[in-house]
């Protein structure tokens, strides 16, 4: 496996976003399906539920639940088209990295469990590219040595 994404990609591609243009030619660079797990997949659909939350208490953020919806449908289709791979990892190998990456950078780099939870899993995977638009969970990548393509876009 060459890379894995993390939430802000998909977000990215099944949403209109500034991001959005980078995230389809990241994808298209890539020349093969993407590799999602079910972490990520869990996390893309708590995130487009909770911008419904959001949107449902002030209407200046988020998006219609609807919205969501449908984001969360392409992307389960897209699943059972094979447009992405549902790749498996062993939960214990990718807590156990968590907790050595936790150890070793959260207390100089401030980084939020979910993230320390994604790169564990590439970490796990052995992708040689970290897919995010989040410059903080970029650095942590590359302190697993993995590039960061999409801080170079």
């Amino acid at each position: 496996m060459s890379a894995y994404a993390d939430t802000s990609l998909l977000c990215a591609l099944y949403r209109k976003q500034v991001n959005s243009e980078r995230a389809i030619a990241a994808q298209a660079r890539l020349g093969e399906p993407l590799r999602v797990t079910r972490l990520l997949v869990w996390e893309f659909r708590q995130s487009a539920r909770f911008q419904a939350f959001r949107f449902s208490n002030d209407r200046t953020v988020g998006y219609r639940l609807k919205q969501a919806e449908a984001m969360i449908s392409k992307l389960d289709e897209h699943i059972l088209q094979g447009k992405w791979i549902l790749e498996q990892c062993d939960l214990l190998a990718v807590l156990t990295h968590a907790e050595r990456i936790s150890r070793n950078q959260t207390p100089s780099g401030g980084h939020r469990s979910l993230d320390v939870l994604h790169v564990a899993t590439a970490v796990e995977l052995g992708v040689r590219e970290f897919l995010s638009f989040d410059a903080n969970q970029n650095r942590l990548a590359r302190s697993e040595g993995m590039a960061t393509p999409l801080e170079e876009f």
